[in-house]
């Protein structure tokens, strides 16, 4: 059987769990990564492309290089590498805060096990409809070979009649409207915030290790920038900034109320993501009643009509 390869979260996520177990046992954050290299690259299965990723970090740490431009460099621009960056960006504020990697990260993992339920319950959602405008695109097809197998010349009316090269060029702009309006609807369906409650999670780790709210929320913000994701952390400063004085007015610590800020922000994005799902059923009639079916029209039933006009020796 063969194996699902795991998505960029998954990947993310075994490596910072790994992360949190080896750090906590007391394992230098200079050689952590080669531990993570032997253990990781193999966990995850063998198409992942982890390895090469760690091995890169493992020598960075252990010249004494930049970890986090280390694990950015192996990055793309894509938003699929977006739990690589929040691996950066989770590495550079605990260092930099000064707050305890181990439990960082731990918390981190569990972040990125949430998003990727968020995903797979999008993608769950969305195999409905996708599915189903896949049939139906295949109408045009079943059209022409409708009227081949009941005698008729279809394919001669289309290609060698003046009035059956119109009906071709029209089915087929028809078609390839259909297809181009669904993948958008789909990929609308599909887009979301792919790292929700980020940048709370972040503040949190930088106040677990004793750093000022003020001075936490600068780190984390100069460090989404540096890793690209200020745009897309989910969140935002005046977010924070209302948990921070909340929690200044009740009295609680602050980590609890972004934890849990951060946790509500992924469970709003799957959420969303649902109802996207939800709605992509129904909007996909709208392709279906303006494209699709006049394609069947003018690719099945009128070269049928054309072919059997011509057979009875009227002209068009």
């Amino acid at each position: 059987m063969v194996r699902r390869r795991p998505s960029l979260d998954e990947e993310a996520a075994v490596v910072s769990e790994r992360l949190a177990v080896l750090l906590a046992a007391g394992v230098s954050p200079s050689t952590v990564w080669g531990y993570l290299d032997e253990t990781d690259g193999r966990s995850v299965g063998e198409r992942s492309s982890i390895p090469d990723r760690l091995r890169d970090i493992d020598r960075a740490a252990r010249r004494g290089d930049d970890v986090v431009a280390a694990i950015l460099a192996g990055a793309s621009t894509s938003d699929q590498d977006d739990a690589w960056r929040g691996v950066a960006a989770a590495w550079a504020v605990s260092t930099e805060a000064g707050s305890p990697v181990a439990p960082a990260f731990r918390a981190f993992a569990g972040v990125l096990r949430g998003i990727e339920r968020s995903r797979r319950d999008v993608e769950v959602a969305l195999a409905g409809p996708v599915v189903s405008s896949r049939i139906v695109f295949a109408l045009p097809v079943v059209a022409v070979g409708l009227g081949i197998a009941l005698g008729f010349d279809v394919l001669g009316v289309l290609f060698g009649t003046v009035a059956g090269m119109v009906c071709l060029v029209v089915g087929v702009t028809l078609a390839a409207l259909a297809v181009f309006w669904v993948r958008h609807l789909t990929a609308r369906a599909r887009r979301a915030d792919s790292t929700p409650g980020l940048r709370a999670e972040l503040v949190a780790i930088a106040m677990s290790g004793g750093t000022s709210a003020a001075r936490a929320v600068d780190l984390v913000e100069r460090t989404l920038v540096r890793v690209g994701l200020s745009e897309e952390a989910g969140g935002g400063a005046g977010s924070i900034e209302r948990i921070l004085t909340l929690s200044r007015r009740a009295g609680v610590p602050a980590a609890e109320l972004l934890r849990s800020e951060a946790e509500s922000e992924r469970l709003r994005a799957a959420t969303d993501g649902a109802a996207r799902a939800a709605r992509l059923g129904s909007l996909l009639l709208v392709p279906l009643g303006v494209c699709v079916l006049p394609s069947f029209l003018v690719l099945g039933v009128v070269p049928m009509v054309l072919s059997l006009l011509s057979s009875t020796g009227l002209s068009w």
